[in-house]
């Protein structure tokens, strides 16, 4: 499940940074996660900074370069072409993607520091690397709840088969009407576990209906304004019902495989 949540995320944040699917996608993801489980490993140098035989011998600074390396070329070859393209015909330039932006911003100048092309390549792995992470794990969290939870997952899936009815796909039009899942999301975050601040109690309960507009919940602002309950991982394990056991990490994934066969009612290319 993970690696087609994985694909499914890449393309769509691909897509908005460059405007286009990427043709070295499975390279780009490999080295992503690459460079995740090593900023997620054991380096002794981060425990002696200043030593430099801690560095050498982890070789944990020479894999992250030979990564870095690896997704900048990528992106060598991505913006090369962009500017090939650009070079021939004007109008392409006016693109809306992140990277048409980015070029744009370098060509014109006028900023405090310079934008050179290590900068450009490194805002694009940052935002992808950061984007398609945490995406993939919160998702890969909200399907494992929901399948141990069988009545939320009956609520769910009633809702987008009403809100898509009809459809011959999925489109962005109708999300606002996925009210329902929207308090799934909010709480697969893990909000906190402490009674006092958990609307409605029951903190260890997975129960989307509580943050509903008659819900005990209903006025909380879990965007930032109610502080206490800022988001910090993906859940508890509950070994007699689910695997929920939590992987150490950056981004608290899933540490068993999530393993599942869905069924398609929509069109979905490369199932």
């Amino acid at each position: 499940m993970r690696a087609a949540l994985s694909s499914l995320v890449s393309d769509s944040t691909v897509r908005a940074v460059m405007g286009d699917r990427c043709k070295h996608r499975e390279a780009f993801l490999r080295e992503n996660e690459r460079t995740i489980e090593l900023a997620s490993g054991f380096n002794p140098a981060d425990l002696w900074p200043s030593s430099r035989l801690a560095g050498w011998l982890s070789g944990a600074v020479r894999r992250a370069e030979k990564c870095r390396d690896t997704v900048f070329g990528i992106l060598d070859g991505i913006i090369q072409e962009r500017l090939e393209r650009t070079a021939e015909d004007a109008a392409a330039a006016a693109g809306d993607d992140l990277l048409d932006g980015l070029l744009r911003i370098q060509e014109g100048g006028g900023l405090q520091f310079p934008l050179d092309m290590e900068a450009i390549k490194a805002v694009i792995f940052d935002i992808f690397s950061a984007g398609s992470e945490t995406s993939v794990t919160t998702l890969e969290w909200v399907i494992a709840e929901l399948v141990r939870n069988p009545n939320a997952m009956k609520k769910a899936t009633a809702e987008v088969r009403r809100a898509f009815a009809g459809a011959g796909a999925v489109s962005e039009g109708a999300l606002g009407e996925l009210r329902y899942l929207q308090h799934v999301l909010v709480n697969v975050w893990a909000l906190g576990r402490d009674e006092r601040y958990w609307p409605g109690g029951s903190p260890e309960e997975f129960r989307p209906e509580r943050f509903e507009d008659d819900g005990p919940a209903a006025g909380v602002d879990f965007r930032g304004a109610n502080f206490e309950l800022l988001p910090f991982g993906g859940g508890r394990a509950d070994p007699s019902e689910f695997d929920m056991s939590v992987a150490f990490g950056l981004s608290g994934r899933r540490k068993a495989s999530l393993l599942l066969r869905p069924t398609l009612r929509f069109p979905v290319p490369g199932f």
